[in-house]
């Protein structure tokens, strides 16, 4: 699901001293911050202006300053290297962040106490690297300890407990875990609601994040009105023209897209970029990304004419404000290159994956699995082209870099390990699919439980294996198994139920079991029907 992620620098002030305690250590503590404050709010400016490595120096100085002045474990310390820490975060230089972040809170444990709120705050950023990374196990605790530290310290109704709410709600959202989620971004609403009132834009933030998870679970309806309600709070707190409610229209197309109502989503977008261009200039990278929004719902409407030049567009505004070897181009070439390969122009596809692919192996050191994506979609064009011997080893390295990364059992480590099995299926070198389709169910199966969709996919494709080689006997409960899981789980009317009955019914009339296989056809035709 399309989301814009709206993110800013936060630019932290100093506190005030009281007049009565001031003494020289403490009037230059004073004077030199002033110094790294000023040098804050221009990374700020850098940052939100589109230039990002100029902000990283400028963040750089202002640590510098801090440290030099006040010393290596002074709270203002703390804030400089969040500031840092941010920005690194946000352009995925993850190893680098964490560091900072860790320090950061090490320094606010000692000074202000174990259980201060801006020790939470440290936990917070921590937890935000993990997360971004998709280490949930590690994430989890430190959000969930940053929580109670803000329930004791601020009470149970402040608006920084409905932020600790969101995050975990968040977590527990990635994983799948949408009844975890549900509660905790309620709760978060009612208390934003109660505390700031219900026009406030923390409010619009609480509704977006309901819409989101409403629209996962197929809750279309209530959904659309929480976006529009949140669009509406923007509209009237930040003005028609501010680069919120860009956010909130980009959302909503989004949203409308989706349900393929192409005609309400087109002026939606359109509106956002505008006043982007209006607020940051129309070469900053936040247009970029409305171009590829408005981009893809061209080609998703088969007009190829209209969308080629905005993706082109979007690639060169991030060549030119942040490099040509800059991860976020990469991600950019991957977007046109894969225009190019629904198109079926493989050979303007390839050497943009390939040059996607040079860009994010420089930058292995500050976010290892960002080469994935593009091996993964390079390996993708091979394979549709039926080129197995160049995709083979593309997804092996995908795989090894990611095991290496996050261990062999992680919960996104499926994801090759499936391509593997699929591409050595399409070979019809079934021993070789087998081993992989039962690794793939045994890590569903213990990151999100024997009844999850995704261990019903690979329980299928499992049973195709068997079923192809003629082991009857070995593919029927696999396929009874994947049905069971996903009539519980997606409803009985479900597309990839019909999937599965229509894969039951070929092994019964493969076994002659003739009525059975009618019954079940019959069933494939009465969801395809509702479907259509």
């Amino acid at each position: 699901m399309r989301k814009l992620i709206a993110v800013s620098l936060t630019v932290i002030y100093i506190s005030s001293f009281s007049i009565g305690c001031q003494n020289k250590d403490t009037m230059r503590i004073k004077g030199a911050e002033a110094t790294s404050e000023t040098r804050h709010k221009e990374a700020m400016e850098l940052y939100n202006a589109g230039h990002y490595a100029r902000a990283l120096a400028v963040a750089q100085d202002a640590l510098a300053i801090a440290e030099r002045n006040a010393g290596p474990e002074y709270p203002e310390v703390a804030k400089s290297l969040d500031n840092l820490a941010f920005l690194l975060l946000h352009q995925s230089w993850y190893a680098k962040a964490e560091p900072l972040y860790q320090r950061a809170l090490t320094i606010r444990e000692k000074a202000l106490g174990p259980e201060h709120p801006e020790v939470a705050t440290s936990l917070d950023n921590l937890a935000d690297v993990f997360h971004a990374q998709r280490e949930y196990a590690k994430a989890e605790p430190l959000y969930q300890r940053a929580l109670a530290i803000r329930e004791k310290a601020l009470g149970p109704e402040h608006p920084e407990v409905a932020k600790s709410f969101d995050n975990l709600a968040k977590l527990f959202a990635n994983q799948g875990n949408r009844d975890k989620a549900e509660p905790l971004y309620q709760r978060a609403l009612a208390i934003r609601e109660k505390t700031l009132g219900p026009e406030h834009p923390e409010v619009a933030k609480s509704l977006d994040n309901l819409a989101e998870l409403f629209e996962s679970q197929g809750n279309r309806d209530k959904a659309e009105s929480l976006y529009q309600r949140a669009l509406a709070i923007r509209e009237k707190t930040l003005g028609p023209e501010h680069p919120e409610v860009a956010k909130s229209l980009c959302d909503l197309a989004s949203f409308f897209e989706r349900k393929l109502e192409y005609a309400k989503a087109e002026p939606l977008y359109q509106r956002a970029i505008t006043i982007w261009e209006k607020a940051m200039g129309p070469e900053h990278p936040i247009v970029a990304l409305g171009l590829r929004y408005l981009a893809g719902l061209f080609e998703n409407q088969g007009n190829r004419d209209k969308a080629e030049p905005l993706f082109q567009r979007a690639l060169a505004i991030w060549e030119k404000a942040m490099g040509p070897e800059h991860p976020n181009v990469a991600g950019a070439l991957d977007d046109l290159a894969g225009f190019y390969q629904r198109q079926g122009e493989y050979a303007k596809a390839e050497p943009l994956y390939q040059r996607a692919i040079a860009i994010r192996e420089k930058a292995l050191e500050r976010d290892p699995l960002s080469v994935i994506a593009s091996l993964n979609m390079l390996a993708d064009l091979n394979r549709e082209q039926g080129e197995y011997a160049k995709a083979e080893p593309l997804y092996q390295r995908a795989l090894a870099i990611r095991e290496k990364a996050l261990g062999p059992e992680h919960l996104v480590a499926p994801v090759e390990i499936e391509k593997l099995a699929d591409l050595y299926q399409e070979q019809r070198e079934y021993a070789k699919a087998e081993p992989l389709y039962q690794r793939a169910i045994a890590i569903w199966e213990k990151a999100l439980g024997p009844e999850h969709p995704s261990v019903a996919k690979n329980l299928g494709k499992l049973a195709d294996v068997y079923r192809k080689q003629g082991e009857y006997a070995k593919a029927e409960p696999l396929y009874q198994r994947a049905l069971a899981i996903r009539e519980k789980a997606l409803g009985p009317e479900h597309l990839e139920v019909a999937e599965t009955l229509e894969n039951l019914a070929a092994l019964y009339r493969a076994t002659n079991r003739i009525k059975e296989a009618e019954k079940l056809e019959m069933r494939v035709k009465e969801i395809k029907a509702i479907k259509r």
